[in-house]
């Protein structure tokens, strides 16, 4: 219990202190930003501040901090210091300096940003792999709100029904303006997300003080919780699962959007930092409710986390409010799904210098779009086992953007005499957990295709790997400080 709420105290104490820091670093001022000096009335839109915070919490705020602290949990009491920890440190840091990279450059999307700061050679490789992530995470975030849909009408198959109303949805967030769809939408869903979060926490805190020991690892739950020994070591595998909540490079991908709705560069310590911390917050919640649920009924650590979350729902909430809070989480899923549609329209637009101010180009990028994403679902729905690919592909894949990001936002700060290591030390850890995954991870360790290594020899090869961008980001600093001073 006690790590519980330390774990808050952490997140709460971290942006007030260390969030503080990293402003100081990054330095936000009173320069025009993008959306003021490139104002086109569909991208680059001033927004009210408050809106901006929604928007980029809903934008990050997939169901990571949900679905995945609920399978997340299952390796213990260690999630509820390494969620607050890994997100002051890591996440947060991630967010803003990937918005920050963004307002200093008009708006840029993440492959600009990395051609700039890592180089073109990486660039091209960097932009076919952000492309074909998004398309993962827009296939991932139709399939789950709709199964979750399809969850709550028992006896009546209304999935590819769901399907259909989320992915026209979609695609009429990508198309529009962003203050006609999202700005207009998001305070709802915004609200309707946080209230059903508080709803679960004051439940908790009403079960607490009679039953403590729910918020520890019982004997049942150590019986069945993750370790090393059957399979799920921590170190990859709790970073892959509790993407969202610690760390998600999926992330950065979202932050151009609010950076061209900002009226002030001095709103971003709360739009991007902020908002990760108020995730990690969330992602503590139902990591909490997920350990209880788990210790007064073991048997559901069985299942899938998504029929779980009906289990939690009910169990502290009731049918009737349950209900309000699943559909809480289905908008989470939706509210990413859009803006990572949106974003992949940006991004090649950004990619191949299309203007996106007339609708008709805007359709001509969404229309393969479309299509390639069809397939995904179409692909991903043949069983339960195409859809854990795509699910296991979109995880790894997504820390891989976490780690070129701080990558890029090292050297862009490297660059400008600041102080690196705040990207730095994260950036090469997550190099060192991806790495560690790839060579690990195979059908035999029940995951994904992958190198099969023994750990002992992922963990050596991967170590080394991250000296070897360590290096190369030290070698990739000073050129461009040369090439600055000329």
């Amino acid at each position: 219990m006690k790590l519980f709420f330390l774990g808050l105290v952490i997140l709460l104490g971290g942006y007030a202190v260390y969030g503080r820091l990293v402003e100081r670093i990054l330095a936000p001022d009173d320069r025009d930003t993008p959306a003021v000096k490139l104002s086109d009335g569909v991208d680059y839109v001033v927004l009210p501040h408050w809106k901006n915070m929604l928007i980029q919490l809903l934008n990050i705020a997939g169901v990571g901090p949900v679905i995945g602290v609920i399978l997340g949990i299952k390796f213990g009491v260690i999630a509820f210091v390494i969620i607050p920890v890994g997100n002051i440190i890591g996440g947060a840091v991630h967010d803003f300096l990937s918005g920050m990279m963004s307002l200093r450059s008009d708006g840029a999307n993440l492959p600009r940003i990395i051609k700039e700061n890592i180089g073109e050679k990486f660039y091209f490789v960097f932009s076919i792999f952000m492309v074909f992530l998004l398309l993962l995470v827009v296939a991932v975030f139709i399939n789950i709100p709709a199964q979750l849909v399809d969850n709550m009408i028992p006896g009546k198959p209304v999935f590819w029904i769901a399907v259909l109303v989320v992915f026209l949805y979609y695609i009429a967030a990508t198309l529009f303006p962003v203050d006609k769809i999202i700005g207009s939408c998001y305070p709802v869903f915004g609200g309707l997300l946080l209230l059903g979060t508080l709803a679960i926490f004051c439940a908790m805190l009403w079960k607490i003080p009679g039953a403590p020991q729910l918020l520890e690892e019982s004997e049942a739950f150590r019986k069945n919780m993750f370790t090393a020994a059957k399979g799920q070591p921590v170190i990859p595998m709790l970073f892959v699962t509790i993407a969202c909540g610690i760390m998600s490079g999926f992330h950065a991908t979202q932050s151009p959007i609010i950076a061209r709705t900002m009226k002030s560069e001095r709103q971003a310590r709360s739009s991007f930092y902020g908002m990760m911390v108020l995730e990690g917050a969330i992602a503590m919640v139902w990591a909490g409710a997920a350990l209880m649920i788990y210790n007064m009924y073991p048997e559901l650590m069985k299942k899938v986390p998504g029929l779980v979350l009906s289990d939690i729902t009910g169990t502290f909430l009731g049918k009737h409010a349950g209900m309000v809070t699943v559909i809480s989480v289905v908008i989470l899923a939706v509210t990413s799904g859009d803006t990572a549609m949106r974003s992949l329209r940006l991004s090649l637009a950004e990619i191949i210098g299309m203007d996106q101010a007339k609708i008709s180009k805007r359709i001509i990028l969404c229309l393969p779009l479309t299509l390639v994403i069809a397939l995904l679902l179409f692909w991903s729905n043949k069983s339960a086992a195409t859809f854990n690919q795509l699910w296991n592909y979109f995880a790894w894949g997504n820390q891989v953007l976490a780690a070129c990001t701080l990558a890029a936002g090292a050297v862009w700060l490297g660059s400008r005499g600041k102080n690196m290591w705040i990207a730095w030390l994260p950036g090469v850890f997550m190099t060192f957990v991806v790495t560690t995954y790839i060579l690990w991870i195979s059908p035999a360790h029940g995951g994904p295709l992958g190198f099969g290594l023994e750990l002992q020899h992922a963990y050596i090869l991967a170590a080394c790997l991250a000296a070897c961008v360590t290096f190369w980001l030290y070698e990739r600093i000073k050129t461009l400080r040369k090439e600055n001073d000329r």
